[in-house]
């Protein structure tokens, strides 16, 4: 199993969390990209090495290119961006999950409905790119779980939209109710609300008491520079119990038949299927009734999306009738690392067997993604990672 591990003994801010995740190993040229499929204007992101207390680590800032110009947006229109983007479906999901935990949190301290919430915190452009981007990372790891430490909160007064507050703000202790938090480490307001919500929406589990075998680490540095080291820890890693490497897991099959569609419609209804979260989606050719050829569609995805499936499947195919299946599945022990060359970072998919690596293969998105991006073709960019994968082994 996979693991996400953020260790919060410094708090979590939105930037911090951004990262965190690209020093784990996120393309920083692919939430970029990622970020652009939300059709707004006026920011870029600046991603540079730095070091607090001489832990060296990333800082992610948004630049916000004309910050007198910008607007602020209510909870309303921040939602139809997302859902008019063209970003994944997971992606969006979990960024309006994100939020809604603001959302819900500042509705509550300012006694307004959640629709009419209008300000600065919830509508400035770098929480938008902060939240969103924190749903692109958290959705490129693809991790089976995600856990944090408790949070530290801080201590003092902030300024913020509506004048002097204590910290926790009261939006954040809303956000943290039955979250472990702690206090007083700082004298500065360590967790913000941004950070609070990624938490609230993504983490699985809030424990100080975890084992593990860690994999990988990144470090997100914050804008403070004090006595205690202003950073968030992320640790990608895998679970600690003896592990096989065959793991069995329950999956869901939905078939049907298919012999009156258009077969251009065939590509977008699987890219659909993919897209909302499905394990695979092919098609098989088969004759019908009356010697009709047709197509079988399958879909295999976690029982927790089948009924997202089925949507889909009725929405954008011809069928009218849908069958499923609950299998058990064996799959091999997975692991993924990242392989940096001079083109950028590309996934490697490692396959393990009785202890010994069986299979690694370049993820493709990757590699297509910087041999467009590059200008140069497909066999370029997997030469390069062969090369500096032999030299980081």
């Amino acid at each position: 199993m996979k693991i996400l591990y953020y260790d919060c003994f410094a708090g979590i801010s939105g930037d911090m969390n951004l990262g965190a995740l690209i020093d784990l190993g996120v393309d920083a040229g692919y939430l970029s990209s990622e970020l652009e499929k939300l059709g707004i204007d006026g920011f870029r992101l600046s991603v540079k090495k730095d070091h607090r207390k001489n832990i060296y680590g990333t800082k992610a800032d948004v630049i916000i290119k004309n910050p007198k110009k910008e607007k602020h947006r209510h909870w309303q229109h921040i939602e139809e961006i997302i859902c008019n983007s063209t970003l994944q479906e997971p992606v969006k999901e979990l960024s309006i999950k994100i939020f809604n935990r603001v959302a819900e949190a500042e509705a509550k301290v300012h006694n307004c409905p959640k629709e009419k919430v209008h300000f600065h915190e919830v509508g400035a452009l770098d929480s938008i790119v902060d939240i969103v981007g924190a749903a692109i990372c958290l959705t490129y790891l693809d991790v089976d779980r995600v856990i944090s430490s408790s949070v530290q909160l801080g201590s003092g007064t902030v300024k913020c939209a509506h004048g002097l507050m204590p910290v926790p703000a009261p939006a954040t202790v809303e956000i943290v109710k039955n979250i472990p938090v702690k206090v007083g480490l700082v004298a500065y307001e360590a967790t913000t609300p941004t950070g609070a919500a990624i938490l609230s929406a993504a983490v699985d589990e809030f424990t100080d008491t975890c084992r593990f075998r860690i994999i990988r680490t990144g470090c997100g540095l914050g804008t403070i520079d004090k006595e205690i080291p202003n950073i968030l820890r992320v640790f990608l890693c895998e679970d600690g119990e003896e592990m096989s490497d065959v793991i069995t897991e329950e999956v869901s099959l939905l078939e049907c038949n298919i012999d009156d569609m258009n077969p251009e419609h065939y590509d977008f209804l699987l890219e659909q299927l993919l897209k909302a979260g499905a394990n695979d989606a092919w098609m098989t050719p088969i004759i019908m009734k009356k010697s009709r050829p047709a197509v079988q569609l399958s879909v295999l995805c976690k029982p927790s999306a089948k009924e997202r499936m089925k949507e889909i499947l009725f929405t954008h195919s011809s069928s009218i009738g849908i069958r499923c299946q609950t299998l058990s599945r064996d799959v091999l022990r997975r692991e993924e690392r990242f392989v940096e060359t001079p083109y950028g970072n590309v996934r490697i998919k490692q396959s393990y067997y009785k202890g010994t690596l069986v299979n690694a293969k370049p993820e493709s998105d990757d590699c297509r993604r910087l041999a467009e991006q590059h200008q140069v073709s497909l066999s370029e960019i997997e030469k390069a990672v062969i090369q500096y994968g032999k030299q980081s082994d």
